[in-house]
């Protein structure tokens, strides 16, 4: 190349150096081609993304060079010069031969006098983002493109600590709009100024340097708690002074489910809840949990006795040692005590060796007996000998076993009826009733459904590597107004389903199972809520006052009232207040 062409491009090139750059730290590969199509720019993983040499590309044709790969799923420059984003998944193979989905961002160019220049090409390798960026000028609306359309939470902020951008990833993250956001002080996100990671950030700013916090948790707009990792970069301008910074949010969903599932433990992240039962339940468990004592809980199908049975013993002195679970009502009456307590070799035909028990599996642990109601009379009077004493005789032994466990039973039978009918020991009974918790059905706590819904959608998405759906209004409501007789557990199911369903970004009501749709009437919904108090006529008409000052527009009405969309339905509904 000659120096007066390489003098050509290299002005070009000035603005966009510092993004190439930036975009290379995040293992993120970008180019940029002008109105002929020849290439301006290119960074390093651009070019071993696609199996380019580390040659001199700058001047050549871009149609020569990349032979139809990326360009073949669409060219900027077909029939008409585009000037919008756009965004699609393409397909690259790697030296071995393995292909792997790539998202491909295209986006504009701008002179310095606002006209079009040519474009920028992104390619985005699904699986890793890198942790740090050094410098940036996030001041250019191109590059607010980008940083808008990467699948990570980022925002910024000005010197004084003012968000200045909040992508669409941080809005998923956190159920924040960023109109609600931009201007206030980046503590909002962390919670308050006293999290240590906004204390990070405020020495990231101050030393110039990029700094990677430890991992915190914060709290969505719904009151959902979401384990995040903050990095921090400074951001500076031309003159290498420092202009505000960049936060990046890396959200740990999954990696604390691969985690729990690795370790066997599970903490209060798995479940949330503001309604008052909830929270008693939780202060409950944080008192009981490092103890040895005896819990009985009791529960409806799917309210969730056995992710709280996880949560005690993680939360007690004996996390490290087994949690053993014993199904009283799946396994066959004449197989139990053999399973429950092991036995001996030559104690029935077949009993070619000793075998231990579920109770000596557990030695040191918690054994958690499930469904405990249904356990035969016969095996509750070695159940409480177990209890009393902390041994018991394998099957066919004429020796004693001692064990030390902590004995966590579920039920969801009254066991005061099965007392009256004499299908439980009265005994045994006041044994196990220790500490007695009880876990409300879910029409019990609609307060927790948007929370609830919300958390399980993370979950579900983060598993199938999907950015959070959002929720329309209309499929809103049809959650809120169904019973779920089925519990939480139905309620995960329902969601699958619209997670499997849905193709696009938002959950619209035909991605919602017909039952739900057609069990759900405003007369069950408004049964559940007591009737009208002084109070609560006082609410209805400040509410129907606010709705008409609002031609009726839910979002503005709520905005208004300073309670979410959400909130207000469900006080609409309970006043008989339709638009």
């Amino acid at each position: 190349m000659t120096d007066e062409k390489q003098a050509k491009y290299s002005g070009r090139t000035i603005l966009t150096d510092q993004w190439l750059a930036m975009l290379d730290l995040l293992k993120t590969g970008a180019f940029t081609i002008d109105l002929l199509r020849r290439i301006t720019a290119s960074n390093h993983s651009a070019r071993n993304m696609l199996g380019l040499p580390n040659e001199n590309l700058i001047g050549r044709d871009c149609r020569e060079v990349f032979q139809g790969v990326p360009c073949g799923a669409y060219c900027p420059y077909g029939n008409d010069v585009r000037e919008e984003p756009e965004l699609l998944e393409i397909e690259l193979s790697d030296e071995d031969g393995n292909s792997h989905m790539v998202t491909r961002l295209t986006t504009p160019l701008y002179d310095g006098h606002g006209r079009l220049d040519g474009h920028l090409i992104v390619l985005q390798d699904r699986p890793s983002l890198a942790d740090l960026i050094n410098r940036v000028n996030y001041g250019e609306k191109s590059l607010k493109i980008i940083l808008d359309r990467l699948d990570l939470a980022v925002f910024t902020i000005n010197r004084g600590g003012h968000i200045t951008f909040f992508n669409d990833a941080a809005e998923s993250l956190t159920g924040r709009n960023r109109i609600q956001v931009l201007g206030k002080s980046g503590s909002y996100i962390f919670g308050s100024e006293d999290n240590p990671a906004w204390r990070d950030l405020k020495q990231s700013l101050a030393e110039g340097a990029p700094f990677s916090s430890s991992q915190i948790k914060i709290a969505t707009a719904e009151g959902e708690p979401v384990e995040v990792k903050p990095d921090f970069i400074p951001l500076t301008n031309n003159r290498e002074q420092i202009v505000g910074g960049l936060v990046t949010l890396h959200d740990l969903t999954l990696a604390l489910q691969l985690d729990e599932a690795i370790t066997g433990q599970t903490s209060f992240h798995k479940m949330v809840g503001k309604d008052p039962v909830m929270r008693r339940i939780f202060e409950t468990v944080t008192q009981v949990a490092p103890s040895d004592a005896t819990v009985l809980i009791e529960g409806a199908t799917g309210t969730g006795k056995d992710l709280l049975a996880k949560v005690i013993h993680a939360a007690s002195q004996r996390r490290d040692c087994p949690l053993v679970k014993v199904n009283c009502a799946a396994l066959p009456h004449n197989l139990l005590e053999s399973e429950m307590f092991g036995y001996v070799k030559g104690a029935f035909t077949g009993a070619e060796r000793d075998k231990p028990g579920r109770f000596q599996e557990a030695e040191g642990g918690t054994i958690f007996l499930d469904e405990i109601g249904d356990l035969p009379l016969p095996l509750q009077a070695k159940l409480l000998r177990v209890l009393e004493d902390r041994e018991f005789y394998p099957l066919g032994s004429r020796h004693t076993c001692k064990v030390d466990v902590r004995i966590i039973a579920a039920t969801n039978r009254n066991l005061e009826d099965l007392l009256t009918d004499r299908l439980f020991r009265e005994d045994l009974f006041y044994r196990l009733n220790v500490c007695r918790i009880e876990l409300p059905p879910l029409k019990r706590r609609r307060a927790d459904l948007p929370l609830l819904i919300r958390l399980i959608l993370r979950r579900l998405c983060a598993v199938r590597d999907r950015r959070p759906l959002e929720i329309s209004a209309k499929a809103m409501e049809l959650l809120l107004g169904y019973d779920y007789p089925g519990n939480v557990r139905e309620l995960e199911n329902i969601l699958e389903y619209a997670v499997l369903t849905c193709q696009g970004d938002r959950i619209m009501p035909e991605h919602i199972q017909s039952y739900v749709q057609t069990r759900t009437t405003a007369a069950r919904t408004a049964r559940e809520y007591p009737p009208e108090s002084r109070f609560a006529s006082q609410e209805r008409q400040h509410i129907l006052d606010i709705l008409d000052r609002h031609q009726w527009r839910r979002k503005r009405a709520a905005q208004a009232l300073g309670m979410d969309r959400t909130t207000l339905w469900r006080k609409m509904k309970k006043y008989g207040l339709t638009a």
